[in-house]
């Protein structure tokens, strides 16, 4: 057996209807940030005040929580070694790979690896690219 898989909670996935009515009530209504909007994918981040980990609102996916892991691929192979199932194997997304698995337990949790960078937006939280990361960081 090796470390701890889960790194740390990268984002809290919250469905809403569409991304308009999501921000309204996060954004207008209780105050969280916008952070990042990628309407192509039915996402939008947001920010909480003594966290790093995002509230993203998505008009796709269910609820569940996003775990940042070294490597989506190898987290869902473990994942499934261990007892539970891969749900949806690892993808690309434009930040890196996801997967999406379930414990033992039958939680859902998505798994995130960032390989490829971060969200880049501009001045209205629009996503406009990736910012690559750099080899080894």
């Amino acid at each position: 057996m090796t470390g701890p898989l889960l790194r740390k909670v990268d984002a809290v996935m919250v469905p809403v209807p569409d991304l308009d009515a999501g921000l309204a009530y996060y954004r207008d209504r209780l105050g969280h940030p916008l952070l990042w909007r990628s309407d192509s994918i039915g996402q939008a981040g947001l920010g909480l005040p003594d966290s790093d980990t995002e509230l993203v609102l998505t008009t796709e996916l269910g609820y569940a929580p996003t775990w940042l892991v070294e490597s989506a691929d190898d987290a869902a192979a473990r994942f499934a070694d261990s007892g539970g199932r891969v749900v949806t194997a690892a993808f690309d997304v434009p930040v890196g790979r996801c997967a999406v698995v379930e414990d033992a337990f039958g939680n859902r949790l998505v798994l995130l690896e960032l390989s490829t960078g971060r969200y880049v937006t501009d001045h209205n939280g629009s996503v406009t690219g990736v910012e690559s990361r750099e080899p080894g960081t």
